[in-house]
């Protein structure tokens, strides 16, 4: 990678151990990647927020290098383990309260918005196109470079904070323009939210990093919320754009015979006794229809 005289100081430690950590991580991520560059960014999205996710370890992490950190950029993050709000009607175990309490109070500390959702992009203005942002969130990395048209990475919880410290990313991968060698084909007549989830779990299973989908129509918010959080379950496709594409690109079709074979493959029963809604966290409209219901 070609580093500037300035990172190349912050790499060496000259602006502190915080810098040096966060330019290693960047770095290490852009060999990798095979990125020729850093660039800046506007905005990070943050994952690795829930102590059942990143435990012991990572509170300590967090509760250390809150005491000099500070974000360099506009820094949203995912959701928490409870309802700040009502915590004490959960019945929680006061140990899990006192670390995910101390992990969001580390967060805050670094100058991170306590947004704790998954899908930004119904909270806060999306920045003009071409946009680059740093996204470790799946759906909402997903969301922003196929639906927002702004430009990030699938980053890694480790990478995402890396970058909301220094306000830059590897120049790499999505990034920069993409040829995507798949397309796929949609022959599903009359889909629903759930048909355009299991077309986007198809597209994460079959493509590499973007892949083009044709046969959409129009689609709204909730549908490519639904196709995006599909997708981010099962790769590394992180972008998918509407179209034919290049002629020249492989076709697969996605009918309803595939259509089944993704629902059996993700269906473990046929009837429970508890229904969860959300991941991606359900917007004001989804809630709103199903009160009515």
């Amino acid at each position: 990678m070609e580093l500037t005289q300035e990172e190349e100081s912050a790499l060496k430690g000259e602006q502190g151990e915080i810098m040096q950590m966060a330019y290693r991580i960047l770095v290490a991520t852009g060999e990798a990647t095979d990125a020729e560059k850093l660039i800046p960014i506007k905005w990070a999205h943050l994952s690795g927020v829930n102590y059942n996710t990143i435990g012991d370890a990572g509170e300590e992490f967090l509760s250390t290098i809150s005491k000099e950190a500070r974000v360099t950029v506009k820094t949203t993050l995912n959701p928490m383990g409870f309802d700040i709000d009502n915590v004490s009607n959960y019945k929680l175990d006061e140990n899990f309260i006192s670390k995910q309490l101390s992990i969001r109070n580390s967060y805050e500390t670094m100058g991170v918005i306590p947004s704790f959702s998954c899908i930004p992009y119904e909270i806060f203005d999306i920045p003009t196109s071409g946009t680059q942002v740093a996204f470790a969130e799946s759906n909402a990395a997903i969301h922003a470079n196929s639906y927002d048209n702004l430009k990030t990475n699938k980053e890694s919880a480790f990478s995402a904070l890396a970058s909301a410290i220094v306000g830059k990313s590897p120049y790499s991968s999505l990034r920069k323009e993409d040829s995507p060698n798949i397309t796929i084909e949609m022959k599903v007549k009359n889909p629903n939210e759930l048909s355009y989830g299991m077309l986007g779990f198809f597209a994460g299973k079959v493509g590499d990093t973007s892949v083009n989908i044709s046969g959409l129509g129009e689609m709204d918010q909730r549908q490519c919320k639904a196709m995006c959080g599909g997708m981010g379950t099962s790769g590394t496709c992180a972008k998918f754009n509407f179209g034919e594409g290049d002629p020249n690109t492989e076709k697969i079709e996605f009918d309803e015979k595939e259509m089944k074979n993704v629902f059996d493959e993700l269906n473990t029963s046929e009837k429970g006794d508890l229904i969860t809604l959300g991941s991606p966290q359900l917007g004001l409209d989804e809630i709103s229809d199903l009160s009515a219901k």
